[in-house]
């Protein structure tokens, strides 16, 4: 017999027994459960104690049968119990049977609909009352009838206080559950009264706000969070006490997290205000995908004005090259020779402007994979210590040794070398000190810090030098140095500070810190399509070296078979393929058969080529030559839209 069986009978056996006639029907007017002494109590028919009995053909039955003795218009009898069962409010009262007997029905409303109603014989005790009244000349007529209501009153007081009791056992059971519902929301839940005094928390504050106490419950609100942030939300929650709800979003100083708090009025039926509601939640990834996205239309709109205004000035910059090499074979006096010489070199470096224009608001993608920072730094060092004088010291610093992170490591290298040459310049020729340190801000954001001992930032470029084109080199610089660096944090999310130190001028580049997801080294089979034998060898080695398996193809044919394989779990393909079919026809072919297949190109293709752009639209581009991080970072990253 199942359990639930078990038990239900259990329960059924243990109502049987007890004294008293009791009933529960559901908020269709359905019967339930009931026990034995309800149905001979009433003398009630199999079919009327059988759960989903009408209570109304069981009202019409009692009356029939004589239970509320004469009843003129039995319908409307009827249909009024129906109705005020419909409309059930808690009740107790005494009502004399046809035979004679004296019942008492006590009925209370359950918490998910219907009633239960209890039925007490106490025949015995108005019998005794009568004796009593009867039999005691020595008490008056006052007291007896006292007694009575006393008795009576009694009765119903503790009726009520089982439906109070009752009552009580429903609200701890709801309080219970919204307690338990509020603490396993990722966010702080709390109220904080008129004296900004927390009346209710749950146990998130510390995990939204680090460093702060869990349970906060009778803390002030500024001693709760800290007074420098209580000071920064203070006018919000002021303006919420006086009615007007609000939202604000703020970066917490000790923790670099992004929070946005959500401030409610509590205000009650007749309009009065009792408190404040908060909900704060850490939106710190919602806030460094809304840079990114920022930074990306930035762009766009930037490579849209300058895209047609290159094209144009290259062309008339090729002219001039042109018109000026041809000016250099004729018999040119030395002044005309050196204004022809200066024209070309102004030519040339306008080129090279273009260049770092296009690179700076052209298309440009980062791709994230897995790096060891330990061993970037002792890359990097390597890199970084080449371009210096040897009166130049170089000292790297960081707290992070071993951990994984996902970073585009060429183009975290190249804004740092531009610091360091920076910086280079900056101390110039009496030699001095570069400091690189990197460290975590609690674990969300990569801190790399690179100081110097030269004079220090102009008030003008503390302001302007993050702005494309300005420097303060003169014709020696390009003025977009900075700008890229800055422009490599902001599309991963991350910013960058410029500051004066005691010795000298600091840069802190601010990165996103996602560390490397459990799943990022999961195995897969991959199909690999690549025309070239050399070629295809050392693209299968890095993906053995990670753990992946890898089948073979040289072909379009021959790869369109392997596809159909139910274990290939994503297609990499070379764009240029033999034939007169190419890579991005492979993928098309294969996502309208495999929807559900990850597919990713590679190419040698420059990002101008209409192929490339083509199969860009819709999903990830590997550019020749790659490592294996950025392989790594094509294999995990999610198709464009």
């Amino acid at each position: 017999m199942a359990r639930s069986d078990t038990m239900m009978k259990m329960t059924q056996a243990g109502l049987n027994l007890i004294q008293q006639a009791l009933s529960i029907y559901d908020s269709d007017l359905r019967l339930a459960v009931c026990n034995r002494p309800f149905q001979t109590m009433f003398g009630l028919p199999q079919d009327l104690v059988t759960p989903g009995a009408s209570f109304e053909d069981t009202i019409h039955y009692l009356v029939t049968s004589g239970e509320y003795g004469e009843v003129e218009d039995i319908a409307d009898f009827v249909q009024t119990r129906v109705d005020q069962a419909r409309a059930f409010v808690p009740h107790y009262m005494e009502r004399p049977r046809a035979n004679g007997r004296t019942i008492s029905v006590e009925g209370s409303p359950l918490p998910g609909g219907g009633w239960v109603t209890v039925y007490t014989d106490i025949t015995a005790i108005k019998t005794q009352e009568a004796l009593l009244r009867a039999r005691s000349e020595e008490l008056s007529d006052q007291v007896l009838t006292h007694a009575e209501e006393l008795a009576q009153t009694n009765r119903q007081l503790a009726a009520t206080i089982a439906q109070l009791e009752e009552a009580k056992r429903g609200l701890a059971e709801m309080e219970a559950r919204t307690r338990l519902t509020t603490e396993m929301m990722p966010a702080h839940i709390a109220h904080v009264d008129t004296d900004q005094i927390y009346t209710f928390t749950n146990r998130r504050l510390s995990t939204v706000l680090p460093g702060r106490r869990a349970d906060i419950t009778g803390l002030h609100f500024d001693d709760a969070l800290g007074h420098r942030t209580g000071r920064r939300l203070h006018s919000n929650l002021t303006r919420a006490l006086a009615g007007h709800p609000s939202v604000f979003e703020f970066t917490d100083e000790d923790s670099g997290r992004r929070i946005r708090t959500a401030f409610t009025p509590d205000t009650d039926h007749e309009g009065q205000i009792n408190g404040v509601y908060l909900l704060s939640t850490d939106v710190t990834e919602e806030a460094q995908a809304r840079a990114v996205l920022a930074q990306t239309r930035k762009r766009e709109l930037a490579a849209q004005l300058t895209n047609g205004l290159a094209h144009d000035f290259s062309n008339l910059l090729t002219i001039i090259l042109g018109l000026q090499s041809r000016l250099a074979k004729l018999p040119l006096p030395d002044p005309a020779r050196e204004m022809s010489t200066a024209t070309i070199a102004a030519a040339r470096r306008g080129g090279t402007l273009l260049d770092r224009i296009a690179q700076i608001s052209g298309p440009r993608e980062l791709l994230p994979a897995p790096v060891d920072l330990r061993r970037f730094f002792e890359t990097f060092a390597a890199l970084a210590r080449a371009p210096l004088p040897d009166n130049i010291a170089l000292s790297i610093t960081q707290s992070v040794p071993g951990e994984r992170v996902l970073l585009d490591e060429g183009s975290v290298q190249d804004g740092l070398l531009n610091l360091v040459l920076n910086a280079r310049d900056a101390i110039g020729a009496q030699g001095g000190e570069i400091r690189i340190l990197a460290h975590k801000v609690r674990d969300t954001w990569l801190d790399i810090v690179v100081e110097d001992t030269g004079p220090g930032f102009s008030p003008e470029a503390l302001d302007y030098a993050l702005d494309p084109f300005f420097t303060t080199k003169g014709q020696a610089g390009s003025g977009l140095g900075l700008s890229m660096a800055f422009d490599m944090a902001k599309l991963s999310g991350g910013s960058v500070k410029l500051e004066n130190h005691r010795n000298g001028a600091r840069v802190t580049l601010r990165l996103a810190l996602r560390p490397v997801p459990d799943d990022a080294a999961q195995p897969m089979l991959v199909l690999l399509v690549e025309d070239m034998p050399a070629l295809r060898v050392s693209v299968r080695e890095m993906l053995t070296d990670m753990g992946h398996q890898v089948i073979e193809a040289d072909n379009f044919a021959e790869a369109l078979t392997l596809a159909d394989l139910p274990a290939i779990d994503i297609v990499l393909s070379d764009i240029k393929l033999p034939g007169h079919t190419t890579g991005v026809d492979l993928l098309e072919r294969i996502a309208t058969q495999r929807p559900d297949l990850k597919l990713a190109l590679m190419t040698s293709l420059p990002d101008t080529h209409p192929l490339r752009q083509r199969g860009a639209k819709r999903w990830p581009v590997l550019a020749k030559p790659f490592n294996s991080g950025q392989l790594h970072g094509i294999l995990n990253r999610t198709p464009p839209e």
